[in-house]
């Protein structure tokens, strides 16, 4: 967990130190969105190691967190002077959208992991009931020539 934790948030800060040396070259906020999407996928990694149920100690979780929200303040700020009217909000209202959407996913996944597992489950029961039935009429079979040849 250290070292992951380490290198994604080496990998928030590179991608916000590209955002602001780009930002301070003269290019537009717009530009950089390569940049930010490496930030908000380390963030986003981090978060999900921070939940309660992953692994590492609460504190590398909560100083990993206090970094990004010190990050993000700073891209908050860079979007409401550097960017257009209202892009702050906009921001958050994609980054919404795009958690609702990725949760969705997740959760569609997870449905379709069940429904192929019990189609695995479905094909195991129809072979063993087929298995059995063959068996069984084999059973049967030997029965009646064993007797037919018994009876001469």
């Amino acid at each position: 967990m250290i070292v992951e934790a380490i290198t994604l948030i080496s990998t928030a800060n590179a991608a916000i130190g590209a955002v602001k040396e780009l930002i301070g070259n003269g290019r537009d906020l717009m530009d950089c969105g390569k940049e930010l999407g490496q930030y908000f996928d380390a963030k986003s990694e981090i978060q999900k190691q921070a939940n309660p149920s992953g692994s590492g100690s609460d504190l590398e979780a909560f100083f990993a967190l206090e970094k990004l929200k010190q990050q993000e303040q700073e891209l908050k700020e860079m979007m409401i002077y550097s960017g257009r009217g209202g892009m702050w909000t906009d921001w958050l209202n994609f980054q919404a959208e795009q958690k609702r959407k990725r949760d969705e996913a997740a959760k569609q996944t997870r449905i379709d992991k069940i429904k192929k597992q019990q189609k695995i489950k479905e094909a195991l029961v129809i072979g063993v009931v087929v298995v059995t039935a063959l068996v069984g009429l084999g059973a049967i079979i030997a029965l009646f020539v064993w007797l037919a040849q018994s009876k001469r």
